[in-house]
C-alpha cells in the first residue's frame, strides 16, 4: 500500500504539550518526505514553537486551531461532554471525518478512549477496543493487550483481543503466523480463573497461531509474538516492567560510580551499556493503539520526550500504511460468518 499518511496531533496534550511534540512531530516530518502532518491546538501557542516550518515544509504541515485542551486528571465524562473544542477532540474528529489517517495523542488515556470510542465506533463485532503496545524481549520485542482500557474481561473479550493483536502484527511486523499466548499463572490447563479457561478453549479453535497458556516471564523470553490478558493484569505487568527497567539502570550507574576502579572499568564497559541501553530504551517502544476502533488513533506516554512521541507518530504512519483497522475488521467479519456455519 502506497497511502501517503496524514496525521493529525493533539499538541496540547502530555505532560509538556508543543514544548516536546512540535519538535518531535517536524523531526518525523523532516524524516519522511511524504508524511503529513496537522497540528491540533491552541494556534497562537503552536506557532511559537514552528520557526520557519511553515514556510519550510509548505503544504505537509498545517495548523488548526482548537479553543480547549483536556487536564492529564481530568475525568473522561468531563472531557466528553464539556470539550467538545479540546485539541484531543478536534483530532479525533479529523480522523472521522477523513481528514486526517490516524491521531496521536500524549493526553489523558480515560479521555482519549472514552472520546474515541464515541467518535469512532468500534469495529463490527469488536465489543470493546483494547491498548496495545510492545515491550522488548529476547527475540526483539513482544506486543501486550490489554494494557489497561478493560479491567473485567470475559472470554469473549479475551479471543476479540487475541484476533486483533493478531492481525496487527501480522501487519505491522510482516509475521504470517505470530504465536498468541494467554497469560496465566501457569502453563497447565487446569490452572487459571474460569474466564481464562474458557478463552483458552475459544482460542484453541480459533484459526490463529494460539501456543497456549504462557506465565509472566514470556513476555521477555522471545518465544511468543503477542500475550493476551485483561486490562488490569496487563496495566501492572507493563508498569511492573517500566519500574524494573528503571531499577536495573540505577543500580547499573551507582555500581560503577561507586569507586575509581569502578568508573574505569564503567569506561571500558561504554560500548556494551550503550548498547544495553538502548535495547531497553522506553522510548524506543513509546505509542500505543487503541485496537479495535473504526480509526487509528495512538496513545503516547504523557511524560514521552521528542523521542518518544516520534516513535508514537511512526507507528501511526505504519498502521496507516498497512490498514489496520481494515484488516481486524475483515478479519472479524469472517469469524462471525464461520460461527453462524458452524
Amino acid at each position: 500500500m502506497n497511502k501517503k499518511p496524514t496525521i493529525a496531533l493533539d499538541a496540547m496534550g502530555g505532560d509538556h504539550g508543543p514544548s516536546v511534540i512540535v519538535p518531535a512531530a517536524l523531526d518525523s516530518a523532516e524524516s519522511n518526505p511524504h508524511l503529513r502532518l496537522i497540528f491540533v491546538g491552541d494556534e497562537n501557542v503552536l506557532r511559537q514553537h514552528m520557526g520557519d516550518a511553515l514556510t519550510r515544509l509548505g503544504d505537509r504541515i498545517s495548523l488548526h486551531h482548537a479553543s480547549q485542551t483536556v487536564e492529564m486528571h481530568e475525568s473522561p465524562a468531563k472531557a466528553l461532554r464539556g470539550k467538545k473544542d479540546s485539541s484531543m477532540r478536534v483530532a479525533i474528529d479529523l480522523v472521522k471525518e477523513g481528514v486526517a489517517d490516524a491521531c496521536v495523542s500524549a493526553g489523558n488515556t480515560g479521555a482519549l478512549m472514552a472520546i474515541a470510542k464515541f467518535v469512532l465506533k468500534t469495529i463490527p463485532g469488536v465489543d470493546r477496543p483494547a491498548i496495545i503496545s510492545a515491550v522488548p524481549s529476547m527475540g526483539g520485542h513482544t506486543h501486550v493487550l490489554d494494557l489497561g482500557a478493560n479491567v473485567d474481561c470475559s472470554a469473549e473479550h479475551l479471543y476479540q483481543f487475541a484476533v486483533m493483536g493478531y492481525e496487527l502484527v501480522r501487519a505491522v511486523e510482516d509475521k504470517d503466523n505470530p504465536r498468541v499466548g494467554l497469560l496465566n499463572i501457569g502453563e497447565e490447563e487446569i490452572k487459571g480463573n474460569e474466564q481464562v479457561k474458557e478463552a483458552a478453549k475459544l482460542l484453541a479453535g480459533a484459526h490463529i497461531n494460539f501456543i497456549g497458556y504462557v506465565e509472566g516471564n514470556d513476555l521477555y523470553s522471545g518465544n511468543v509474538d503477542i500475550v493476551v490478558t485483561d486490562g488490569f493484569v496487563g496495566n501492572v505487568a507493563l508498569k511492573t516492567s517500566e519500574g524494573l527497567a528503571k531499577m536495573i539502570n540505577h543500580s547499573i550507574k551507582q555500581a560503577f560510580g561507586r569507586n575509581i576502579l569502578a568508573k574505569l572499568a564503567g569506561l571500558a564497559a561504554m560500548p556494551v551499556l550503550h548498547s544495553f541501553k538502548r535495547q531497553f530504551d522506553h522510548r524506543r517502544y513509546n505509542g500505543a493503539s487503541l485496537l479495535g476502533l473504526r480509526g487509528i488513533v495512538i496513545k503516547s506516554h504523557g511524560n514521552a520526550d521528542r523521542l518518544a512521541f516520534a516513535n508514537a507518530i511512526g507507528i501511526a504512519v505504519k498502521e496507516v500504511e498497512k490498514a489496520v483497522p481494515s484488516r481486524i475488521g475483515e478479519r472479524i467479519a469472517e469469524i462471525f460468518a464461520e460461527r453462524k456455519t458452524a
